[in-house]
């Protein structure tokens, strides 16, 4: 479980492809905080650590992760966001966050308004149920506040700090991006949805 606060902009430095999927180094400061097994959160994909040495460490993604998420996008070099699985003692200051991605998005829109910065990113269809404004997502692993929407388009404002310490002031028009929805959101619908599919069999609609 995670909170959607970046911890650190990790570099991937080693990509290889194997029977599973790919494996992936990637060099970061949190290494000393890292053992092997641990949970980490990567674009906010809940993936483990195989290996660490003093600056990296290494993990393994499997064939339907990359076809999921936004991992198969990267190559050597890209910045990616890192989370450290979260402790009960700590305070929640994001959003619970699980590290499951729902879906790809795309980001079709960034603007500025001041300092902030506003972005839109186009959302599979069938997830936008489980979406409202001012409700929580998470965007490669961000935790974010929906400002805005209109049909399968959301949009999310970025302070400076988030702009600065994570990797989404690399976003551009295109980019896929690792889309999670608000768990609690998605628990309380299909519980919704299940008491009504019941009630419905029950008066045999």
């Amino acid at each position: 479980m995670f909170t959607g606060l970046i911890k650190d902009k990790g570099k991937v430095v080693l990509i290889e492809d194997n029977l599973e999927g790919k494996i992936f180094e990637i060099e970061t400061e949190l290494t000393p905080h890292i053992a092997i097994d641990d949970s980490i959160a990567v674009n906010g994909v809940c993936l483990t650590a195989t290996k660490v040495s003093d600056n990296k460490f290494r993990m393994q993604a499997v064939h339907v992760t990359l076809q999921k998420t936004n991992l198969g996008y990267l190559q050597l070099g890209s910045l990616v966001n890192l989370e450290l699985a979260l402790k009960y003692s700590e305070r929640l200051g994001g959003h619970l966050v699980q590290g499951h991605v729902n879906a790809v998005g795309t980001v079709v829109e960034i603007s500025n308004r001041g300092e902030n910065f506003n972005i839109w990113c186009e959302i599979p269809q069938d997830l936008m149920k489980y979406i409202i404004n001012e409700g929580s997502i998470a965007i490669d692993g961000i935790s974010l506040t929906v400002a805005d929407i209109k049909e399968n388009w959301v949009m999310v404002t970025i302070i400076p700090h988030t702009w600065e310490q994570t990797q989404v002031h690399l976003l551009k028009i295109g980019t896929k991006v690792n889309i999670e929805v608000d768990s609690n959101a998605v628990m309380m619908a299909k519980y919704l949805d299940s008491l009504f599919e019941n009630y419905l069999k029950q008066r045999n609609i």
